[in-house]
């Protein structure tokens, strides 16, 4: 699928397409092949038509992103479908903490014959017009978020101790991606939200699981996918009621699922891996089990699930 195909099948407007046609003419000028291997192939696609306008529109306007909402909702997902359709080359940050200024910007480094800089994510993006997706941005320790200020407001520019001050690429756009109430996350400082435009992620729509389904399994038994479906939003719903963990509400689990069943093992066995063991707490377990068991046999195999 080209990039103009996927922004068609997001359903984004013509004058957003236009838009990403002149971002393509005006930037995609670089041959080099490591820069192009970056850019990323999305197994899957993001449907939301509403938070794909938004999203288009903030990057083309030369906004940074901030992507919010819980567990499920497809941030990850958008992101990479962004930077390909953007078409542009990606880095990858997961906040941690170990991770500080000399990670993002770059450091010095013993090449086997003298000292050199080895750069880092964001210094790259930022030199090569990237799209840096700075995952779970709020489990950043301050000294790292510090390194992002003037990178991305107005100024975008990086300076970088001992070396050159280096100018953002215009090309370049930064998205993050934060859940709240994970364990080791916190609230971001006004000056670091001020920097992005935010989209709170909704929930997935039935509508747009069915899509998100059918394309990766065409070929899905009709009554079978209805069954998965409901699945997912009954789990969801007991998440939202504290019944159950939002571990258990995998979106990513559920299609990797229907991918174990294709290849060989039966819808037990297959949600038994990909959701039930994910929780490590027995009562959940089988509220879970019990869940899947209402819903789906355990004994279905890939020809019954799929024609």
């Amino acid at each position: 699928m080209t990039w103009l195909e996927m922004a068609e099948e997001a359903g984004l407007s013509d004058s957003l397409i236009r838009g990403l046609k002149e971002f393509h003419n005006t930037y995609d000028k670089n041959d080099d092949e490591k820069l192009r291997e970056r850019i990323p192939e999305p197994v899957y696609i993001y449907y939301g038509k509403e938070v794909w306008t938004r999203a288009a529109a903030a990057l083309l306007s030369g906004r940074n992103l901030l992507l919010t909402g819980p567990k499920a909702t497809g941030k990850n997902v958008l992101a990479d479908c962004l930077t390909y359709v953007f078409g542009r080359p990606q880095w990858n940050v997961s906040f941690h903490s170990n991770v500080d200024a000399a990670y993002l910007i770059g450091t010095d480094t013993y090449d086997g014959e003298k000292v050199v800089f080895r750069p880092g994510p964001i210094y790259e993006s930022a030199e090569h017009g990237g799209f840096a997706v700075l995952d779970e941005i709020n489990m950043a320790k301050n000294e790292a978020l510090a390194v992002l200020h003037s990178t991305l407001d107005f100024r975008r520019v990086i300076d970088v101790p001992g070396y050159d001050r280096i100018q953002v690429h215009p090309a370049a756009r930064f998205i993050g991606t934060m859940n709240y109430g994970y364990a080791g996350t916190r609230e971001l400082n006004e000056a670091l939200v001020s920097r992005f435009a935010v989209l709170k992620m909704p929930l997935i729509r039935p509508e747009d699981l069915d899509r998100l389904i059918l394309r990766s399994f065409p070929d899905i038994n009709p009554d079978i996918k209805g069954q998965f479906m409901e699945l997912f939003f009954e789990l969801q719903k007991k998440a939202e009621n504290a019944e159950v963990s939002e571990r258990s509400v995998d979106l990513r689990g559920l299609l990797d699922s229907l991918l174990l069943v294709k290849n060989g093992l039966t819808t037990g066995e297959a949600l038994e891996m990909t959701i039930v063991d994910k929780s490590f707490d027995p009562f959940e377990e089988n509220v879970i089990r019990d869940l899947i068991k209402g819903r789906i046999p355990g004994d279905l195999t890939s020809k019954e699930v799929f024609s």
